[in-house]
């Protein structure tokens, strides 16, 4: 039998795993929103509303939007809509993210020098410049590719011997050095593009 007052996460992972969603949503509510536990069970909700079809998934789905449009804090708010994103859940209908056209998704990311045709590959963009584009999977998109390069620059300086050693670089490590470099500017402008898609 579980503890009355378990953490937040252990709770809801407990009733998903035995299909309860509905008293997994219950303890969710039930809880002070916090950005680390609180946060992390409604991911675990909202991967669970993801499975669900129909009536079921609407009587998770919209209990949970509720709640987390009432929320006080704005960047919880945000965060939450966005992890539920992952999973194909809609917290947001416009109320929480700030509404972008196609044109103002080729136009952020021309000015911070991001390539659009990437973010084509797993989201569904429009044609038209004023038509709507998915802003919460937009940004999910930048962010993944930034922590991509991120993570690319921090091996490939890893490898690299003591910049403060005596002697100079050799060829390969210098061209390593170049390459971490280049990855690091490219995941400056793609954090630069979340932004600017999250700014209203």
């Amino acid at each position: 039998m579980k503890p009355v007052r378990a953490r937040v996460t252990d709770a809801v992972v407990f009733e998903t795993r035995r299909g309860e969603n509905k008293r997994a949503m219950r303890v969710v509510r039930a809880r002070r929103p916090d950005r680390l536990r609180w946060r992390s069970a409604v991911s675990v909700v909202s991967a669970g509303t993801g499975k669900l079809r129909g009536m079921d998934r609407v009587r998770i789905e919209e209990p949970v939007r509720e709640m987390v449009l009432d929320l006080d804090d704005s960047v919880l708010q945000r965060e939450v809509v966005l992890d539920a994103r992952r999973y194909d859940v809609d917290l947001d209908r416009g109320e929480v993210l700030p509404f972008h056209s196609m044109g103002d998704l080729r136009r952020f990311a021309f000015l911070v020098g991001a390539d659009v045709g990437t973010i084509m590959r797993y989201v569904d963009l429009p044609e038209d410049f004023g038509a709507p584009v998915d802003t919460a999977g937009c940004v999910l998109v930048a962010r993944a590719m930034a922590n991509h390069h991120r993570r690319r620059a921090q091996r490939l300086w890893l490898e690299l011997p003591d910049p403060d050693a005596p002697g100079q670089r050799m060829r390969h490590e210098q061209i390593m050095a170049d390459r971490a470099q280049r990855d690091a500017e490219i995941a400056r402008r793609w954090d630069a593009l979340a932004h600017r898609l999250l700014e209203r």
